[in-house]
């Protein structure tokens, strides 16, 4: 197939690797993009396409993968561009966004979640499909490190799936490293550590670890914890734990230009982050 990939940044260049390996061709809409994500596309032989009638001639299906809070206006752009076939939605985003997308993108929708990191060896990363067509999506992705697996024909599983995970995985992170900034601002730091020596075993360098780890990437959950706040809502759960964690993360996003950085980083921008 001639897949649309959009867009290749770390997590979505992995899964262009996989359709190619797969045996499809990749391409993606290289107007305005930034000189890291071209030299991404380039190194993974993906086609670059300047303009959308390049993008979209001869196009058997399509693969969204970006910052959830551009997600829905993505699937918008897509579709005022003429372009009606396949439509793989595979960004964290609630169940409700995800039937919002799939009302935009059409009958040939397929809603998708990853979980795991950017797909560079098999065995650890998992693209979750949902809809009708999930079945036939998974079997985009035949070969390759990112494996596909079909949940259900409910067009908003996947996302659902998707939010429960993040929901405790970004969301423990950013209490963990919040945690750690009330004892600086208190001055308990060195008495809390002997403390989880005692009683928490390696939690100390899990919050370093937990540090390095989400500093360079913290602007991209943002979104994501508002979109897991508003999955718990919509269920009539308290949503305030995450909203609290994107304030967390809101606070680490001038990171994305530190070098290499550190815990006493990311205390330095939670305890300073709104002064």
């Amino acid at each position: 197939m001639n897949v649309a990939l959009l867009h290749p940044g770390d997590m979505g260049v992995t899964v262009g690797e996989t359709l190619k390996a797969s045996g499809h061709s990749v391409r993606w809409f290289s107007r305005d993009r930034s000189a890291d994500t071209r030299i991404r596309a380039e190194s993974a032989g993906f086609s670059g396409c300047e303009t959308p009638a390049e993008l979209f001639s001869g196009l058997d299906a399509l693969v969204s993968v970006c910052p959830p809070g551009a997600a829905l206006e993505q699937a918008r752009w897509v579709r005022n561009s003429g372009y009606s076939g396949p439509y793989l939605d595979a960004n964290a985003v609630s169940p409700a966004t995800a039937r919002a997308i799939s009302e935009v993108a059409g009958p040939q929708f397929v809603d998708g979640g990853i979980i795991g990191p950017p797909a560079r060896q098999p065995g650890t990363t998992r693209l979750y499909l949902s809809g009708p067509a999930a079945e036939q999506a998974a079997a985009w992705f035949s070969a390759g490190p990112l494996e596909a697996i079909a949940v259900g024909a409910d067009p908003a599983s996947a996302s659902a799936l998707k939010m429960c995970y993040a929901a405790y995985t970004k969301g423990l992170s950013a209490l963990l490293l919040n945690v750690r900034a009330l004892a600086e601002a208190e001055s308990v730091t060195p008495a809390l550590l002997e403390e989880w020596s005692l009683s928490q075993a390696g939690l100390a360098q899990r919050s370093e670890l937990t540090a390095r780890g989400t500093a360079g990437k913290a602007w991209r959950f943002v979104d994501e914890m508002l979109e897991i706040a508003a999955t718990f809502e919509a269920c009539g759960l308290p949503g305030g734990f995450h909203r609290s964690a994107a304030d967390v993360y809101q606070r680490m996003a001038p990171l994305k230009a530190v070098a290499d950085p550190n815990l006493d980083d990311v205390l330095q921008y939670l305890l300073n982050g709104d002064r």
